[in-house]
């Protein structure tokens, strides 16, 4: 690029955006029209940045499908006027409102990067200048006139990764995330190093950027355990509304094969519930009909998940019942990986 790459960063809420009021002891939100100036370091970066801020930061625990579109309509507004956007929320929820960003953009062809951090940004051994820094400089590293990263991607503690990959896995340790079935795209040391062959690639055909935000979240998530009981199950499945179920299995997709818990689920599936089985398991796949457990399952018409995380399951979900689309429709765009989110 002949000038310098233009960065917008979005400020959401989290801990990243807290300092330390040393009068008082009390954590207070960051001005972050004022980055340049607590964050001298980002001078040294050949970028020019604009900040945006929620108007009332939000708790990462109070994050919903409304915020969702309202970081995403604040990147769709300002596609055209950026070069690479760095997305500061709070970690607990990150990997839920990064997956579903990454699904509600298509032919994305710029760099959306998340960040937050463990520490406030005022605290003495804080991370969230590292992780700021790092995004920064990830969103506006340009190569032969083009981004090297053009997809949703996920910051933390020296690497990067895509965003619907991620889960957290760790509350008090820095390296607070993992993504166990894909590995980094970047790694940051000594120097900053992208992993090339594992970067989605845009389509040259389709250049357009689709902003899609009619996200769906009449969704759950069933957990299965040994000695779950036909009441949880059919009174979950009854739930008011619901038009789609995550279900956490064990290992490579197995489930109960009692006649009570199958029936339920099959006639769930009968009145247009969608079901998706994903693994309990940190890492691996669901692979359906490849023990006794599971074949009756991928009999009755539940969807294989394979490798996808729970996190961008449920997200996945969102985006495509938001879709309208028929069973048949369904089942085939979230078994087809769109945004590198399953093998």
């Amino acid at each position: 690029m002949t000038n310098k790459p233009k960065i917008l960063i979005v400020y959401t809420g989290g801990t990243i955006g807290m300092v330390k009021d040393y009068n008082t002891g009390a954590l207070k939100a960051f001005d972050f029209s004022q980055i340049s100036s607590k964050i001298p370091e980002l001078q040294q970066l050949n970028c020019d940045i604009t900040t945006i801020s929620f108007d009332e930061p939000i708790d990462s625990s109070n994050m919903n499908v409304d915020y969702y579109i309202q970081i995403a309509e604040i990147i769709s507004d300002n596609y055209n006027k950026f070069d690479g956007f760095v997305v500061l929320t709070g970690s607990d929820t990150m990997s839920y409102t990064s997956s579903a960003i990454s699904f509600m953009f298509e032919n994305l062809q710029k760099p959306v990067i998340f960040t937050g951090s463990q520490l406030p940004i005022g605290d003495l051994r804080t991370d969230a200048k590292e992780n700021l820094i790092t995004s920064i400089q990830i969103a506006s590293t340009y190569e032969n006139g083009q981004p090297i990263i053009q997809e949703v991607g996920l910051y933390f503690e020296y690497k990067l990764y895509r965003a619907n990959r991620t889960t957290k896995i760790n509350a008090e340790q820095f390296e607070a995330f993992a993504s166990m079935n894909y590995p980094p795209l970047a790694e940051s040391g000594v120097h900053l190093n992208f992993n090339h062959h594992l970067l989605l690639k845009p389509s040259q055909k389709e250049t357009k950027l689709v902003f899609r935000k009619k996200l769906d979240n009449h969704v759950a998530i069933l957990k299965l355990f040994p000695g779950i009981t036909e009441p949880v199950v059919r009174s979950f499945v009854n739930i008011s509304g619901l038009k789609g179920i995550v279900l956490e299995t064990y290992g490579s997709g197995n489930a109960p094969t009692e006649k009570w818990f199958l029936n339920l689920l099959e006639e769930s599936i009968q009145k247009g519930i969608s079901i998706v089985n994903v693994t309990q398991c940190a890492g691996g796949s669901v692979i359906l009909g490849h023990y006794e457990t599971s074949s009756e399952m991928k009999r009755i018409g539940i969807v294989d998940g394979k490798d996808i995380t729970t996190e961008t399951a449920i997200a996945k979900m969102m985006y495509l019942l938001g879709e309208k689309l028929s069973k048949e429709e369904f089942k085939h765009y979230f078994q087809k990986p769109l945004r590198g989110e399953m093998a």
